[in-house]
């Protein structure tokens, strides 16, 4: 998988590729699609949610450009495969989901492999997580019409948020980098994701 998909399709920082060779994506899918765990797709987690297909996990954990000392958030914890990603390269990672049988499959995950620096919030990652900012990084796992403004208010000085941002059905991978009360935006092709729900992201439309 990371030969293959990951690192031939130009993923080349040599900690994230170990991180991802590191982390058994297999015991983050339920079956019975965990057989599959190592194609190079998305792939069902049960509760209308999704795990990432690797190569872009690889590819939003690349643009973060984690280092050992950051303080991340994570919004969008699905079964806990890309928080696992990122406990391997920085010093600690909160990450929020909103599904109370999604929050609790990433936290059973993540124990099972004996990650320690992952905080799982159940509540609204629109809202972001004060508690623990500001954050040196940001992933947001869900589709958002833009990135909320909590978010932003939580992303350090100097510090870089990932998002996939467009419609409900696709939308464009965005880095926006903070640097000194100004955002530098990039922008990094299509993808797509299930929405991000929530005061500052869509409507629960089976609300």
């Amino acid at each position: 998988m990371v030969e293959c998909q990951i690192a031939a399709r130009g993923i080349h920082d040599p900690r994230v590729l170990a991180a991802m060779l590191e982390i058994p994506r297999h015991l983050f899918i339920p079956p019975p699609y965990d057989h599959a765990a190592y194609d190079d797709n998305p792939l069902p987690i049960g509760s209308g949610q999704t795990i990432s297909q690797p190569y872009i996990v690889a590819l939003m954990t690349e643009l973060l450009h984690p280092k050992v000392t950051d303080n991340m958030l994570e919004i969008g914890a699905g079964s806990g495969y890309q928080a696992a990603v990122l406990s391997r390269l920085i010093r600690r990672l909160t990450t929020i989901e909103r599904i109370t049988t999604v929050v609790n499959l990433a936290r059973t995950n993540l124990k099972s492999i004996g990650i320690d620096n992952v905080i799982v919030i159940e509540g609204d990652g629109s809202l972001g997580y004060p508690g623990n900012a500001p954050y040196d990084g940001i992933i947001i796992t869900a589709a958002t019409p833009d990135v909320p403004q909590p978010l932003i208010e939580q992303l350090a000085d100097g510090g870089i948020l990932v998002a996939p941002v467009g419609g409900r059905d696709i939308q464009d991978l965005i880095t926006f980098h903070k640097k000194g009360g100004s955002i530098i935006r990039g922008s990094h092709g299509g993808v797509r994701f299930v929405p991000l729900i929530g005061q500052h992201g869509w409507e629960n439309k089976n609300s």
